[in-house]
Order: C-alpha cells, then sequence, then structure tokens
C-alpha cells in the first residue's frame, strides 16, 4: 500500500460549507501494509523481502521507488496491469502552529482476489527465498493478494523448510486459512471476530489468546489490548500478561505493523515467546507516540527497555543521558519544560511548583544543585539531606520524569545545554529574575512562574523548628 500525507495549514471555515480550508503545503508518501512493516524491520537494520503486487500506475511506481531507496530488493514485488494501488491518503491540517491533526482520510483500493497466474507467480517468487530467510511475516489486509491457495503453498513451504510463519490477521477472515503457522497476532477486535464473542477485559484477552491456539492449532497467539498490553498464550508454555506504561497516545497507526516487525526481529535472533512478545510490546506502543507508520529504530527499542516502567533511579541521569533522551522526546514532537532548585527537605511548596510545571508540557526537567553547590549558596549546615537523597526524594513523584544534578552555583550553564520550552520558577521571583530566562526567551521559549505556597520554604521550616527546640 501508499501512504500519503497531504500536510497544509488551517486558519479559515470554507464559505461553502462548514468544513476547514486546507492550505496544503507539502506531500509526503510512505510505505504502508507489508510495506510499513518491512519499513520497520528495515530500520531494524534487518533484510526484509517484500512479497507484495502493486497496480501499473502512478502510486505502484511511487511504491517501487521507495522500496528501492530503503534499500530492498524488488524481485517480488509484482505489478499487475490493470490493478489500482492502495493508496491511503490522509490530509493533516496545523492550526496556530500547533501539532497537525488528521482531517480525513481518503481510500483508493482494489480488493479483488488476485488472479491464478499472479498467485502461482508470488508462490514461486516468494519459496525462492525460502533458503535465505529466518522468519516469514504475513501482513493480511485482506485486499486480495492472501488468497487461501497462497497460504496454503507458502505455509507448507515455509514450514518444510523450517521457517517460523507468524501472520498479523485480516478482519473477519475464517483462521482456519492461516493453518500450519507459529503464531497469529491479532488486536482484540479482531480475535473476537474470529472466536463470536465480545473481548474486554484482561481475563478475557488471555482465554481468547489460549483458545486461538487450541482451536486453530498454533504454536502460540498474541491478543494486542491496546491500553491493557498484550496476552500470549503457548501450546507449550505459561501464558503471560505484558502490561504497557502511560503514553501519550498521538497516532494508533501502524501499531499493529510496529508489533508485527518486532516479534519477527526478535524471532528471527532466536528470542523465546515471552521474549518476543516483550519487544514487540515496546514497538506498538514507541508507535503510537508518532504520527504516522513512523520507523522504529534498535537504537529506539534499547533506549525504551532502559526507560521502560522507570524506576526512580532510572529518572536521575547524567547531562550527557538526558540530552539523548530529549532529543528523542522531541523528535516525537514533545514540549520539554525546566525547573530547578536545591530541594532541601522537600514540602508542599515544592510539590506544587512540579505539578504545575509538569501541566505545562509534556516532560519535566529537574535540575538539582548537588551537595557543594548548595553549601556554597546555603552556607554551613547545609544541605540538611545529602544529594542521593533529594534526588531519590524528587524522583519518585510522578510529575518529575528526569533529575539531574549540577555543580554551579548558577543553572544557567545546565539550562544552556538543555534547552528547554519553558523554563518555571517559583512567582516570588519577576520573568527579569529567572536565571536562565534571557537565554530561553531568545530562541523563542517562554518562562513560567509557579504558585507560592506562602510559609512553606526550607528556610522557613528549619527556622520554626530552631525556635521550637
Amino acid at each position: 500500500m501508499l501512504d500519503s500525507y497531504i500536510w497544509g495549514d488551517v486558519d479559515r471555515i470554507s464559505y461553502e460549507a462548514p468544513i476547514p480550508v486546507l492550505l496544503a503545503t507539502n506531500r509526503e508518501v510512505r510505505l504502508g501494509g507489508a510495506g510499513s512493516v518491512s519499513t520497520i524491520l528495515r530500520a531494524l537494520e534487518t533484510h526484509p523481502i517484500p512479497v507484495c503486487v502493486v497496480g501499473d500506475d502512478h502510486d505502484g511506481r511511487a511504491i517501487v521507488d521507495v522500496v528501492k531507496q530503503l534499500g530492498m530488493p524488488c524481485d517480488c514485488l509484482m505489478t499487475i496491469p490493470g490493478r489500482s494501488t492502495t493508496v491511503k491518503e490522509r490530509f493533516l491540517g496545523r492550526t496556530q502552529s500547533r501539532h497537525p491533526q488528521q482531517i480525513i482520510r481518503v481510500d483508493r483500493e482494489c480488493i479483488e482476489p488476485i488472479d491464478a497466474g499472479t498467485e502461482s507467480a508470488l508462490i514461486e517468487r516468494a519459496c525462492g527465498q525460502l533458503q535465505d530467510v529466518d522468519v516469514m511475516l504475513v501482513s493480511d489486509y485482506a485486499k486480495g493478494v492472501c488468497t487461501p491457495g497462497l497460504l496454503g503453498r507458502l505455509i507448507s513451504e515455509a514450514r518444510s523448510a523450517g521457517v517460523k510463519v507468524v501472520v498479523d490477521p485480516g478482519r473477519s477472515v475464517d483462521y482456519r486459512l492461516y493453518a500450519g503457522v507459529a503464531c497469529v497476532t491479532p488486536n482484540r477486535s479482531e480475535a473476537g471476530m474470529a472466536l463470536g464473542r465480545t473481548i474486554g477485559t484482561l481475563e478475557e484477552g488471555l482465554a481468547a489468546a489460549r483458545d486461538l491456539v487450541a482451536t486453530f492449532g498454533f504454536d502460540a497467539a498474541t491478543v494486542t489490548l491496546d491500553r491493557d498490553g498484550i496476552a500470549l498464550a503457548e501450546a507449550e508454555g505459561a501464558p503471560h500478561i505484558f502490561p504497557v506504561r502511560a503514553r501519550q497516545v498521538y497516532d494508533i497507526t501502524g501499531a499493529g505493523d510496529a508489533v508485527l516487525a518486532a516479534l519477527g526481529f526478535a524471532l528471527a535472533v532466536g528470542a523465546d515467546w515471552p521474549s518476543a512478545v516483550k519487544l514487540a510490546n515496546l514497538a506498538g506502543g514507541l508507535e503510537i507516540e508518532r504520527l504516522g507508520v513512523a520507523p522504529i529504530t534498535r537504537n529506539d527499542l534499547l533506549v525504551e527497555m532502559n526507560s521502560d516502567a522507570p524506576s526512580e533511579s532510572s529518572k536521575i541521569v547524567s547531562p550527557d543521558v538526558l540530552l539523548v533522551e530529549l532529543e528523542r522526546r522531541r523528535s516525537l514532537g514533545q514540549k520539554i519544560v525546566m525547573t530547578n532548585g536545591c530541594f532541601d527537605l522537600l514540602h508542599p511548596g515544592h510539590l506544587t511548583s512540579l505539578q504545575y510545571a509538569r501541566s505545562l508540557g509534556h516532560c519535566l526537567v529537574v535540575g538539582m544543585n548537588n551537595d557543594v553547590s548548595v553549601a556554597n549558596l546555603k552556607g554551613k549546615g547545609r544541605p540538611i539531606i545529602d544529594e542521593q537523597g533529594r534526588a531519590q526524594m524528587l524522583a519518585a513523584l510522578a510529575c518529575v520524569d528526569y533529575v539531574v544534578l549540577f555543580e554551579e552555583t548558577s543553572v544557567a550553564p545546565l539550562v544552556d545545554r538543555v534547552r528547554p520550552d519553558i523554563l518555571v520558577k517559583a512567582a516570588q521571583y519577576t520573568p527579569d529574575e529567572v536565571v536562565g530566562g534571557e537565554l530561553v526567551r531568545s530562541y523563542g521559549g517562554r518562562i513560567a512562574l509557579a504558585p507560592v505556597v506562602e510559609g512553606l520554604s526550607t528556610t522557613e521550616i528549619l527556622e520554626r523548628a530552631r525556635r521550637l527546640s
């Protein structure tokens, strides 16, 4: 398939009807369907061989061009005269420089089954590749390519060659077509259709995975349960639920493709089913944070593995690690907020300020003065709590994403490295008094002042304690 994106700006409503007027600025094309799985696999540094058909038209030629640009072979990519290429064209509009939102999607497709001659040619070309592959992935969008004859022959030949076959099944498809495959990866809706029931809870998802294995004889089955994660059942082995961590869902497009690609990648390098599904779960989570079907790299997965279900200690990072993390978040369109302080004797005033700061963006970085810096600023006897304890307390707060220590008395050098979109300090300061504020404003960022809880500062708390002692 061809995924086409028309980008533009929307700043008015049509006089002809109550609809937005999109002023188109550019068009981008990406591979869709089996092509999107191949694109993700390529980004994972594997060597996928796409086996597909395209129409003998402009869009089909565009697909061939993109396949070549990505360094993938076209030996099993067949052009069919008289058949239109499947195209999903998305129109995305921005308003006031905000993130683009999809306005409408227009599909053009042919879902007629491929003819016998095309089927035979595809089978012959695909079977000729089996000696060189580790895994066969079937991305069945029910568009007429995955015919019973083609599936039956390819699955049989793959099993004979010792090649695992994993299928992302089509909607409303009889799963008996997939007899002999190692694993199917439906979502809860697709699994429900296959089994004739509704799947709501985690327990129902796990039961559905078990029943798919038992009913159709698969080695394993997964059921993706969107916000609830992935359920895995094996013919031999304990069932598993793989939860997902909370994410900002930007676009669900391509999540199933990412799961299939990462699962195939893991199996190809020898992972067992639980390990492979865990990796696939992370890949699906990364994909929904991105607009459209965007490639996921090995490095993306490595970073995600290290940050999955972040612990207190994993939030405490060096400046160098922080910059890598922020680069990844910015690539997802996330807004970075930063605040700083000593945070000696963490109190409700700090919490109010931190929660306010986090509400302004997608990620909160807290710069914290180390022990030497606090002593230089506050004098003898400070800090009360050492830097490790203070950092751990900050990292335990849900509103804090990263804690980074600095030793200078001024936070300005750290602000210069982080370059936040928003710099936050308590409202006891004026915007002009905020250290680093001039720099942030110079590149288009802004200063925000957090509300102050009167009577709550570390100095005041210590003074009251001294009077009571």
